[in-house]
């Protein structure tokens, strides 16, 4: 179920359109103004037919070349002050053209029911029961959501911290795939995370509109569920005359929502509602965390995925994957004998379904 309101702190307008009635508007008021000096009579108010007579006699009432290049110049000048106070006429066109979609608005995805909010979780737990404390934190937020009667669904900050491999990100993928929400990815060990995020004003090598902007402009969907991998590997990103910004100062502004309902774009230099994102946060620890960053988010601490329930992973993922019960087989009782030596995690299992899958497909069976 949607809901639709308005994402960005402008207005849209044909200037065009604009100037021509604002020019009729000046020249008809000139016309009303100068009839009487001509004979023109006003309408009788007792005869509406008069009203008839009364724009035919308007419309044969010359003003003037000169004066009408005068009224064309005052309504050019009241399109630009409009422009001006619509906050869009500093865009170039190709980026007005690319916010013109937000014209009429933006729709927020939000939790029908309580019951939809037990069915989203169960669904989430029984793939992945090790992720059972951010899985009860998303049903109890869903369900405050409905009680409250919230225009839209937006998941509390939440960070997530764990060892690698234990399905962090693949959590995130199925909580927007279960809220039918887009969702949006970035990897904080890139160079430029920071921009992915935020984005970055013209002057810098490469000036972009952030990641979850551009998600939102591509759904018409304004709760996107955007994923930042191994926030604590956030760098520095630099411009050319030296000057820093790191991914974590860029976080704040967007993850505090009385900051985020009015976030002002870098690129785009317009005010966007962007309190409604779900943001979803992963590490593997916290020891380099600013405390800012922190006391914003929900941290969950996860610990590694139990040997038991990788093997019930293998078996449901082996499945979905179509492969024979021989090959899932081999790969838990694999499971089983490295789980005794090792610290396995996903990752190794999907290794072993991936190389399974080849090996049927060559045509060997174990």
């Amino acid at each position: 179920m949607m809901t639709k309101i308005k994402f960005i702190e402008a207005e849209f307008y044909d200037a065009n359109a604009d100037k021509r009635a604002i020019r009729r508007r000046l020249e008809r008021f000139l016309k009303v103004r100068r009839a009487p000096g001509l004979g023109v009579a006003p309408p009788d108010p007792d005869a509406p037919s008069d009203l008839l007579r009364w724009e035919n006699d308007l419309a044969f009432i010359e003003i003037g070349r000169e004066v009408e290049g005068r009224i064309d110049r005052r309504a050019g000048r009241m399109v630009e002050m409009r422009a001006a106070l619509a906050g869009l006429s500093h865009l170039k066109h190709d980026d007005l053209k690319a916010l013109k979609v937000l014209r009429n608005g933006a729709e927020l995805i939000r939790i029908r029911s309580e019951q939809q909010a037990d069915e989203i979780a169960a669904g989430i737990h029984e793939s992945m029961p090790w992720m059972a404390p951010a899985t009860d934190f998303l049903w109890k937020s869903m369900r405050r959501s409905v009680r409250t009667g919230d225009a839209g669904f937006r998941l509390p900050p939440l960070l997530l911290d764990g060892p690698p491999g234990i399905g962090k990100s693949m959590w995130a993928r199925q909580l927007s795939t279960e809220l039918g929400v887009p969702r949006c990815g970035v990897e904080a060990t890139a160079e430029q995370a920071s921009f992915s995020i935020v984005g970055a004003q013209r002057g810098w090598a490469s000036a972009i509109p952030g990641r979850p902007l551009t998600t939102i402009l591509k759904h018409l969907i304004a709760n996107p569920v955007v994923v930042v991998d191994e926030v604590e590997k956030a760098g520095v990103a630099n411009s050319t005359n030296g000057t820093s910004f790191g991914l974590t100062e860029g976080l704040l502004s967007l993850l505090e929502p009385s900051s985020a309902i009015s976030w002002q774009c870098p690129f785009y230099q317009v005010g966007f509602d962007m309190s409604w994102i779900s943001w979803v946060l992963t590490s593997n620890t916290l020891a380099t965390l600013p405390a800012p960053l922190l006391s914003r988010l929900e941290v969950m601490r996860l610990p590694a995925v139990p040997v038991a329930e990788l093997t019930d992973f293998a078996r449901r993922e082996g499945m979905r994957r179509g492969l024979t019960q021989s090959s899932v087989e081999a790969v838990v009782e694999t499971l089983d004998i490295a789980g005794r030596g090792a610290e396995l995690n996903l990752r190794h299992v999907t290794r072993m379904l991936t190389r399974g899958e080849a090996m049927e497909v060559a045509g060997i069976r174990h």
